[in-house]
């Protein structure tokens, strides 16, 4: 078992590792594809993503020192020549700015970047996806990846006014889903819907206003289920244009969270699809 080379850092201000400073106030979303996975459980994620080969690759970890032992294993996943640096607890929560109790960070890059378009040309001919419009809560978006992979979706579509799910918070709620899930982020809910419509996906949108009950959504080769922003939902005239549903709850409360109302959703729907 070969495994990456320990690399000791003393110095917080060592210019290694400047891309792990600070990580609190600022994230590195945006700057040339890169990004920050935190914990043992996206740590993991991530090896599988780069030894996948699929656009998403590992470029450096860094580690509390009493946690080097116990991730033996899984840096054994990591090709060698990745750097592993290490620091003790004082130097660690210096360099991320805060008490960083997990004690593992890596930085990684996403090198592929499909538009909608290409991403549903590679979709297969039965299909499951999950379609966002303006989620701006990285809690969220991380929980809707998060039951995306649990209920079997095979991809995610966000419009341009989604929150970008490769930040730190989001891919950490995913539990890593996202550097695993393919999704494409781009354009107006409404251009989104077209393009689905036209690779033949049956679209359901998820409101407390649908029309029918979600048991009552017909299978199909290809489903799309579509959720809006939090507090508003979907806009009146995209669900005008679609087919909605609805999840039945007890009168008094407005609507269930966003990323629950879209687990219960996708469970259902992935069970009249048989495709749990």
């Amino acid at each position: 078992m070969t495994l990456p080379s320990l690399v000791r850092i003393d110095d917080p201000s060592d210019a290694r590792i400047a891309a792990f400073v600070a990580i609190k106030e600022r994230d590195l979303t945006g700057r040339q594809g890169r990004f920050i996975a935190e914990g043992t459980v996206v740590l993991r994620m991530l090896a599988a993503a780069h030894r996948a080969g699929r656009g998403i690759v590992a470029e450096a970890i860094l580690l509390l020192e009493s946690r080097v032992a116990g991730l033996t294993g899984l840096l054994a996943g990591f090709p060698a020549d990745i750097p592993v640096y290490v620091a003790d607890a004082r130097v660690f929560d210096a360099i991320a700015g805060f008490n960083m109790h997990r004690g593992v960070l890596a930085l990684g890059r996403r090198e592929a970047t499909p538009d909608a378009d290409a991403l549903i040309a590679e979709l297969p001919a039965v299909s499951l996806v999950l379609a966002a419009c303006g989620i701006s809560n990285h809690d969220n978006m991380g929980s809707l990846f998060r039951n995306a992979a649990a209920f079997g979706v095979d991809a995610v579509f966000m419009d341009a006014t989604s929150c970008d799910p490769m930040y730190r918070k989001a891919i950490r709620v995913s539990v890593g889903s996202v550097l695993t899930m393919p999704f494409a982020r781009e354009g107006t809910a409404s251009s989104l819907i077209e393009r689905l419509q036209v690779a033949g996906f049956a679209i359901w949108g998820l409101s407390p206003r649908g029309t029918v009950d979600i048991n009552d959504i017909q299978p199909a080769p290809r489903t799309a289920l579509l959720v809006g922003t939090e507090g508003e939902g979907l806009p009146e005239a995209i669900l005008s244009a679609i087919q909605t549903a609805r999840i039945r709850q007890r009168p008094g409360l407005d609507s269930l969270n966003v990323a629950m109302a879209a687990g219960i959703a996708l469970h259902q729907v992935a069970l009249i699809n048989k495709r749990l």
